[in-house]
């Protein structure tokens, strides 16, 4: 049995990286205005619930929320600075390949 070897893939080139770079780093300032808003909406309007179980809910709800656009926030900027690095890494073995 002989194994087949997997095709070759095509390098990306710089500018797509690039472009999905200045894509991801625009979701990722979305994100970040996002979260600071609703963090900020949440402080601005505490609980008026008496009970305890409402409130460790309601605690337990915004720190998901805040949390999960928090994550959102830090997972698209690492994507956007992988793909600079990728970008720049796709430029220059260009260059040294020729």
């Amino acid at each position: 049995m002989t194994q087949a070897t997997p095709p070759q893939k095509a390098l990306p080139s710089p500018l797509s990286c690039l472009t999905g770079s200045l894509l991801a780093g625009t979701m990722s300032i979305a994100m970040y205005t996002m979260t600071i808003k609703i963090a900020t909406t949440f402080a601005a309007h505490p609980m008026t619930q008496k009970t305890t179980m409402a409130i460790n809910i309601a605690s337990a709800l915004k720190t998901l929320v805040v949390g999960a656009t928090a994550l959102g926030t830090g997972i698209f900027g690492i994507i956007s600075i992988g793909l600079i690095g990728l970008a720049l890494q796709v430029a220059f073995s260009k260059k040294q390949s020729q």
